[in-house]
């Protein structure tokens, strides 16, 4: 007799897959999973200085530096000086950072509704509420990839 599969087996399997389809759909854009939620995070919270992103997206300061510069390069965000704080930047997005954003949204939507094409709206609305008990119950941060804890600085 065989034992049935776990169902947190089954949420990793499906959590790698899912991962690794979006990584390949987001390079199509020229980023990388963590760029991307870093570009999230920054419209989520402009002008949030880079210690408050490091500690939204759960990562040390020092290894988000690398993203906002590699992003900053690219001119997708700028720093700018905090007026009530000079020692800190304030991170912002820029206009282009702003326009990929709408191409991200709709590379998430196509990625969400290509993973779930199994399942009918009701029940993608059931799993999503669950997986969202789920997730609250172990403590994680809405929306925010636990992956940061983890990020390397390169």
């Amino acid at each position: 007799m065989t034992t049935p599969i776990g169902a947190a087996f089954l949420l990793t399997q499906l959590g790698t897959h899912c991962a690794q389809a979006f990584a390949a759909r987001i390079a199509e854009l020229d980023l990388t999973p963590p760029q991307t939620g870093l570009l999230r995070a920054v419209a989520a919270a402009p002008g949030s200085s880079q210690q408050a992103l490091a500690e939204t997206l759960g990562t040390p300061a020092t290894r988000l530096v690398a993203l906002v510069d590699g992003l900053e390069q690219r001119g997708l965000v700028e720093r700018r000086r905090n007026p009530s704080d000079r020692r800190l930047h304030a991170v912002h997005l820029t206009d282009d950072g702003t326009a990929l954003l709408d191409d991200i949204g709709r590379v998430a939507r196509e990625h969400d509704a290509a993973e779930l094409a199994a399942l009918d709206p009701e029940e993608r609305a059931t799993l999503r509420a669950l997986l969202e008990k789920v997730a609250a119950d172990r403590g994680l941060r809405p929306g925010v990839h636990p992956g940061y804890r983890t990020l390397r600085a390169d």
